[in-house]
């Protein structure tokens, strides 16, 4: 069994239809022949925007791309300090 993928408009105008059109999801999701789970997952991550609403296949929100840019910030940091730890260490123990 294989995953399905759908492009950003197709998740858009769907959300489109239970926004706009007044369709539950459950409907929707019928009509379109998806899972409802899918369709609700989708509408409450929409936020308004079709272009941010759906970051896939690497394209990431503002947000995660943050998170990813302090995350990498902080291993460089604690790499920084463990290298003046061991200096500090190191000279130390050479004038004893």
């Amino acid at each position: 069994m294989t995953r399905r993928s759908y492009t950003r408009e197709f998740k858009a105008e769907a959300v489109r239809l239970v926004n706009d059109q007044g369709l539950s999801c459950a409907e929707a999701a019928r009509d379109l022949g998806l899972h409802p789970s899918v369709l609700y997952r989708w509408v409450k991550g929409y936020g308004g925007d079709s272009h941010q609403a759906f970051p896939g296949h690497g394209q990431q929100g503002a947000r995660q791309a943050e998170i990813t840019s302090l995350r990498r910030e902080v291993r460089k940091l604690k790499a920084e300090r463990d290298i003046l730890k061991k200096a500090a260490a190191y000279f130390a123990s050479a004038s004893l």
